[in-house]
């Protein structure tokens, strides 16, 4: 896609990034993120894909009325950085979950997660108008569960031993935020 028409799906405006809508484009972005071995093992992906499947799995996550399927760019270059997913969202009740990756090691560690999570936060309490968010986190990722609690996030409960990678067990960590509890900026 020429930059005009990626700047054309901006979803949500940062400082040094945007969130947009991902699109049929966007595959060889996963691909080579559920590829990398440290991105594998910070999201817990177990499985192998391919392509084709990636492109079905897009295009199911386009059509999933619980969800929203954004990636991460910089406004410097429209470079796709990270992706993250508003996911089931339960209107009725008010609440829903989200999940978040910078897969591009070069931008790790850097304040870009931090800083599409202060874009994403706010939109799901203030135009979803969410009471509550959660997000699962594998416990040795110490530097997210720092982040989370930075931002307000409480740890609820533990899922103990719920995956298994590279011949261990390892928590599933299940935080909570609330709006109120929400530490902007």
């Amino acid at each position: 896609m020429m930059s005009e028409q990626i700047k054309s799906l901006k979803y949500l405006d940062g400082e040094r990034i945007f969130l947009r809508r991902i699109t049929d484009t966007d595959v060889d972005y996963f691909l080579k993120a559920v590829s990398d071995p440290k991105i594998r093992r910070l999201t817990g992906t177990t499985s192998f894909f391919t392509k084709p499947q990636l492109e079905q799995a897009i295009e199911k996550w386009s059509l999933d009325d619980s969800r929203i399927d954004l990636v991460i760019c910089l406004k410097s270059d429209f470079k796709v950085i990270g992706d993250l997913a508003i996911m089931d969202v339960d209107y009725r009740e008010r609440k829903g979950s989200f999940r978040i990756a910078i897969a591009d090691e070069a931008y790790m560690s850097n304040g870009y997660g931090s800083e599409a999570l202060h874009l994403i936060i706010p939109y799901m309490f203030n135009t979803l108008n969410l009471r509550k968010i959660n997000i699962n986190v594998y416990a040795y990722n110490d530097r997210a569960i720092r982040t989370y609690e930075k931002l307000g996030f409480v740890r609820e409960g533990v899922i103990r031993e719920d995956l298994y990678f590279d011949g261990e067990y390892h928590d599933n960590i299940l935080m909570g935020l609330f709006k109120h509890e929400y530490i902007p900026r």
